[in-house]
């Protein structure tokens, strides 16, 4: 069964979002701490993250999110933020408190491979990785290797990268750790579609979006719907 991830972006409510996305079917929760230029990110990312800055939500904010988010769930925690965060709270002392607040590793988007391997963490690899840097981070990775399906920014795409497959393909013939791809998915169709290709599914933009516009009811519903999708794949598959 394919593994379906969830991201959030922390907000003073976001224990609450959590427990209706694990109820919903998320198995892991990734949770963006807001960063004031997230150059990985889509406008519904960005809108959502500078909300959360005008509310306060900064570093030791989201520190204390996690730990209540911690506390209201039972799935892997994984905050995603950007190397300036760390850079000004401490390599080190991030990831400490990441853990003391119950993270179970970290994804740090535009930190390259081969710095900071004392941060454990996971890494992201895309079409254009090279083939040197993409078996480091396949070695090196913590649990689990994010295939940035396209090249470009986050956000809903109307169809699946045709860059996906040959990715995969790649990342498969240099480590063994399971494969989660996001970037782009939005529809339980396009779920579906990439649970077929790899081992786990990433929904950002999309589940921000319904999170900001019906809480967590109707975030609750939209992660149940992508699970039945993905599920159904497996289902297939042991036929």
């Amino acid at each position: 069964m394919s593994t379906l991830v969830v991201y959030l972006v922390c907000t003073r409510n976001v224990p609450e979002l959590a427990h209706a996305a694990v109820a919903g079917g998320a198995d892991v929760i990734e949770l963006g701490f807001p960063f004031s230029d997230p150059l990985a990110d889509g406008a519904i990312i960005r809108e959502a993250t500078h909300r959360a800055l005008e509310q306060g939500m900064g570093t030791r904010a989201c520190l204390e999110a996690l730990a209540e988010t911690r506390s209201a769930v039972d799935v892997p925690l994984v905050p995603m933020t950007y190397a300036s965060l760390l850079e000004a709270h401490g390599y080190e002392r991030f990831a400490a408190d990441a853990r003391d607040a119950g993270a179970s590793s970290l994804i740090v988007a535009d930190l390259p491979v081969d710095l900071h391997p004392e941060v454990k963490r996971v890494h992201l690899v895309a079409p254009t990785t090279p083939a040197e840097r993409l078996a480091e981070a396949g070695r090196t990775t913590d649990g689990w290797l994010y295939l940035v399906s396209r090249t470009g920014i986050t956000g809903p795409r109307s169809e699946v990268s045709e860059q996906l497959p040959a990715l995969a393909a790649r990342a498969r013939e240099v480590t063994d750790v399971p494969l989660y791809a996001g970037f782009g998915i939005s529809s339980p169709e396009q779920a579906a579609e990439v649970a077929a290709l790899v081992d786990g599914v990433i929904v950002g933009s999309a589940a921000v979006e319904r999170a900001d516009r019906g809480g967590p009811g109707e975030l609750n519903e939209y992660v149940a719907s992508l699970r039945s999708a993905i599920d159904e794949v497996a289902l297939g598959s042991r036929a």
